[in-house]
């Protein structure tokens, strides 16, 4: 028989076959245990990035998230190959945005009692009706803003709504996990409603002050946050034609706000052209995709302390 040091390990004769079996059998149960835990794991498919955000922040180590959009691409009107749709049908859960986002998804066939539109419970508060404006961003092909506004999280309470939507679907595939579930939604939607009330508190101080937008997207913050905000249908990257001038000039007489709300960092170019026309530029990012650093929350934190500047500018 094999002795044992004063660790508990075989000393000398540690090559003996009945410990090297023993062995083999604890990496062979460690193994398999870790291959459980893994196969364990839910696998959530998503067709934005805040979804995403809020399925990785209430599922934790118990998920597995993909967002399988590729940067640089706006998700609302990203379509697909055949391998990723096969991939969102092969998923535990698919999260949906509902509001019309990701008309792809009513093109293909994925199973229904893996869906879950997450903006359901709030279905009948949809903005509809938008620029109808025809145009095109990035390689998506062109597409109108006619239709139900999409971009719903903007409203933080609603996020926080489709937040609870979420820990449901989980909580009913995997009810062994429903309190981490519970606790990390509850945290989740503390985070949320924190942004709102400090949207909320900003803007109710010139709830009258004129804003303007350079895309039709904040439909749901304007409303949330009294916004008296009208938008045009301008790209960060392409400066503006000579006609669109013409007709932001015209709607600067009629709403003479002296700022303007980007997805992104517009041209330096458009930047010059609108400080000119005495337009300041405020950055305030949707989030669809993944942020090449941080966060959803810290895009969001970013998007108000931004949003601050106007409203505590002097007259």
């Amino acid at each position: 028989m094999t002795a044992l040091n004063r660790y508990g390990m075989p000393g000398p004769g540690w090559s003996n076959p009945a410990w090297l079996s023993l062995c083999c059998l604890a990496v062979i149960c460690l193994s398999s245990l870790s291959s459980a835990s893994a196969a364990d794991k839910l696998q959530v498919y998503t067709v934005n990035y805040p979804l995403a955000y809020i399925a990785e922040r209430i599922g934790g180590a118990h998920v597995e998230v993909q967002f399988p959009a590729p940067a640089g691409i706006d998700p609302v009107f990203w379509i697909p190959d055949t391998a990723t749709i096969a991939a969102y049908q092969q998923a535990d859960l698919i999260l949906l945005n509902g509001a019309d986002y990701a008309k792809w998804v009513e093109k293909v066939s994925l199973p229904r009692r893996k869906l879950v539109n997450t903006s359901s419970p709030f279905r009948d508060d949809y903005i509809t009706g938008s620029d109808g404006m025809t145009h095109q961003h990035g390689p998506g092909g062109e597409h109108s803003h006619t239709g139900t506004a999409f971009t719903t999280w903007l409203d933080f309470s609603q996020a926080a709504g489709q937040a609870e939507q979420v820990a449901m679907a989980m909580t009913k595939l995997r009810p062994a996990h429903a309190d981490v579930f519970a606790e990390n939604v509850r945290r989740l939607q503390r985070d949320l409603m924190h942004l709102d009330a400090r949207l909320l508190e900003i803007t109710a101080s010139k709830p009258d002050l004129p804003l303007l937008a350079s895309h039709p997207v904040y439909q749901y913050l304007a409303r949330r946050y009294g916004l008296n905000l009208r938008a045009v249908t301008w790209e960060p990257d392409t400066y503006p034609d000579a006609s669109s001038w013409q007709a932001f000039e015209s709607l600067q007489e009629a709403h003479p706000a002296h700022w303007m709300l980007w997805e992104d960092e517009p041209l330096d170019g458009t930047r010059e052209s609108l400080l000119k026309s005495g337009v300041n530029i405020v950055v305030f990012k949707p989030g669809m995709n993944r942020p090449a650093q941080g966060d959803f929350m810290t895009v969001m934190q970013a998007n108000i302390e931004a949003l601050a500047e106007p409203f505590n500018a002097p007259p």
